[in-house]
């Protein structure tokens, strides 16, 4: 939940007056003037460390005693190279941070180490800021505050007061006549079928549903959960995505097929799960150094450990999940490569089919149309000769009637032979059902045992 200063000032004016200057110093503060005005998005918590929170100014102030903050930077998912990123975080971040700070937050690649006497975890993974499978999750954490990085919007990451949600609603189905805008209480909220493709995708509640951490502790497991949920509903949308074309391909035809061949649809998506893969790898190399880093820190709590360890758990069988889509997208390639294949092995069936055809005619033809003497109804001259042309033409349509049945005649004995091995077959089993019919009527009549 939400609270103001003044509702958490329970015990009079002059404890609230002694929480301000506890947490914002005159000294300290600060009038922040960026170089890049609206180019990241800020977020600033602090939490009572009793289950309550509220929003703060951007001080980058640490809590005291059970009092903690959470500072937020959401970095913007565009075609920025890695050095923006840095400015920009230098703009949002220094004082009181320093360049090595900023450079273990925003560097790719795993990494989890002790940076300036804080823990600094991240999961960057390469590739273009813009790219639907580039995950980038960085955190700095010390005992009374949390600062952490991330590439563009991070679903259930922040908090939100507690409001009406659409998931505790009771749902109606939309009706054909059904008016847009249009809600009846007796039935229930609307829900449209495109919502609920997108709940469909969601492994997680809103944001108004997050617990409010008490401790730090609490914080980065709910920071390392929310990353874990983000790569599963990523998972999951493959998953949907991949069903559907599955669908697509059992009721589609030819033409769907080439164009999936043409656009290389399949290659992409092996594509967009290695990537995938490499994020979770990194989930993998990073998490379990977490959990054996935050295990000596007296402040983090037991249970919380153990929560990283089930996260950890649930990373790897994300891992494998992912593993059987990319057998899937393997096999279904598979099949369309054999599909493509089969229809150049018939494209040249038909070809050669011709060309045989084709290859004794024109040897009569050639034959038949040498320039010397001696070839059979050539002369042109000679009435007995006159029906030479139709000779040559009879011998052409003997020669190709020989050629089909050579074709013909192996295709005719193949199914006659088939036919026989099918009657055979039909006819053994339907003595061996009589002689089993009889044994079996004869040893009830005889009130014996059936013989094995």
């Amino acid at each position: 939940m939400e609270l103001t200063r003044e509702e958490l000032n329970i015990d009079g004016e002059g404890d609230g007056e002694e929480m301000e200057r506890e947490h914002i110093p005159l000294k300290e503060r600060r009038l922040y003037r960026t170089h890049f005005p609206g180019a990241v998005r800020q977020r600033a918590y602090i939490f009572d460390g009793e289950g309550n929170y509220y929003n703060k100014e951007w001080d980058l102030v640490e809590g005291r005693d059970k009092e903690f903050c959470w500072y937020h930077v959401e970095l913007p998912k565009g075609n920025q190279r890695l050095s923006q990123s840095a400015q920009y975080l230098i703009d949002v971040l220094c004082p009181p941070l320093k360049l090595q700070d900023i450079l273990s937050l925003v560097s790719n690649g795993p990494f989890c180490g002790h940076v300036d006497g804080a823990l600094v975890f991240r999961v960057n993974s390469p590739g273009p800021a813009s790219g639907k499978f580039t995950f980038r999750i960085a955190a700095r954490v010390t005992e009374n505050s949390v600062i952490t990085v991330s590439l563009g919007r991070v679903p259930r990451l922040g908090f939100s007061p507690m409001g009406q949600s659409l998931l505790s609603e009771v749902p109606s189905v939309e009706s054909p006549n059904h008016v847009r805008g249009e809600q009846k209480e007796k039935d229930g909220i609307v829900i449209r079928e495109h919502v609920l493709e997108f709940l469909l995708t969601m492994n997680h509640s809103e944001e108004a549903d997050n617990p409010v951490p008490k401790s730090v502790s609490n914080l980065v497991v709910h920071i390392i959960d929310t990353h874990v949920d983000h790569v599963q509903d990523i998972v999951t949308k493959l998953e949907i995505e991949l069903d559907a074309v599955e669908f697509e391909l059992d009721r589609g035809g030819f033409t769907l097929k080439k164009q999936m061949l043409d656009d290389r649809r399949f290659p992409k998506m092996h594509l967009d799960l290695q990537r995938l893969l490499q994020v979770i790898a990194h989930g993998e190399q990073v998490f379990p150094r977490v959990k054996e880093k935050c295990a000596s820190k007296n402040w983090f709590a037991n249970e919380d450990v153990s929560s990283l360890e089930e996260l950890i758990g649930r990373l790897r069988r994300l891992k494998e999940n992912v593993g059987f889509i990319a057998n899937r997208v393997t096999a279904i390639q598979a099949g369309l490569d054999s599909w493509q294949a089969e229809q150049i092995n018939r494209k040249l069936y038909y070809l050669s089919f011709l060309s045989i055809i084709f290859l004794p005619l024109s040897i009569i033809t050639g034959v038949f149309g040498m320039n010397v003497g001696g070839v059979p109804w050539t002369g042109q001259r000679d009435p007995k000769l006159k029906n030479g042309f139709r000779n040559v033409m009879l011998l052409c349509v003997a020669m190709l009637f020989v050629v089909l049945l050579c074709f013909i005649v192996p295709a005719f004995y193949t199914r006659i032979t088939a036919w026989q091995r099918k009657r055979a077959l039909r006819r053994n089993w339907s003595l061996n059902r009589k002689s089993f019919l009889r044994r079996t009527l004869g040893g009830e009549e005889r009130g014996g045992y059936l013989r094995l």
